[in-house]
């Protein structure tokens, strides 16, 4: 009978984009709506504020999660043509190579050398990527992935404070919307937790005191300016 397992570290090439992209959109969304909103400005600047925030925010995450993940998956990529040409050239070396980290790990020499024999026979490259460089299926670069889920997670995370100040009163919203950041802030840092098998307590308390930070900070800027953004 088969034995199942399911580890977390599936989850790891969305959920930190994930996280990062609703995180940033609610800290940073919420921060420049709290700042202009201090500063005394109308509801139609509030909401052109969070608007812009909303769609520049997530254009940006978009890009950079791209850009710094593809430069990953390029590095991948260049490493895995290497080990083809190692392995067409010079597969002694190779196997000699894979027997060592195998032995390294506590194997015999002799049992080392067999399972290095076995696994190359079965698929060189992908045995020498997985033991050699340490690439597996879960931990593979996946631009459009990590892209798609910032950009997603930015906006549905901006989406709060953008509706805060289009329906609260507007002498309020300088309070709600930091205080709904707060709370929604403290539960994706506790999912977080949850999902990655880390305390959820912490997880909370940590993404709520480094919000709670950014807005304070972008308040005391709208009200040291005192005018209209």
């Amino acid at each position: 009978m088969l034995h199942s397992e399911r580890h977390r570290t599936a989850h790891i090439g969305w959920l930190r984009a994930a996280v990062l992209g609703a995180n940033d959109g609610l800290i940073s969304t919420a921060s420049l709506v709290t700042g202009v909103a201090a500063a005394g400005a109308t509801r139609g600047a509030l909401l052109l504020t969070g608007v812009a925030g909303l769609v520049a925010g997530a254009m940006s995450m978009a890009a950079g999660e791209y850009v710094s993940v593809s430069s990953q998956a390029d590095t991948e990529g260049a490493d895995t043509e290497r080990e083809r040409r190692e392995l067409a050239t010079d597969a002694a070396a190779e196997h000699r190579e894979l027997a060592g980290i195998y032995a390294a790990r506590g194997l015999a020499p002799a049992l080392a050398d067999e399972v290095a024999t076995q696994l190359m026979a079965h698929d060189a490259l992908g045995a020498h990527l997985r033991d050699e460089l340490g690439l597996t299926e879960t931990s593979l670069a996946r631009p459009l992935q990590a892209a798609l889920a910032s950009a997603i997670t930015f906006a549905v995370g901006a989406l709060l404070p953008v509706l805060v100040a289009a329906l609260a009163p507007l002498a309020w919203v300088a309070w709600l919307v930091p205080a709904t950041a707060l709370v929604l802030l403290a539960v994706l840092g506790g999912v977080a937790a949850r999902v990655g098998g880390a305390p959820v307590g912490r997880g909370a308390g940590r993404v709520a005191f480094w919000g709670a930070l950014a807005m304070a900070i972008s308040a005391l800027v709208g009200r040291m300016f005192g005018a209209t953004v």
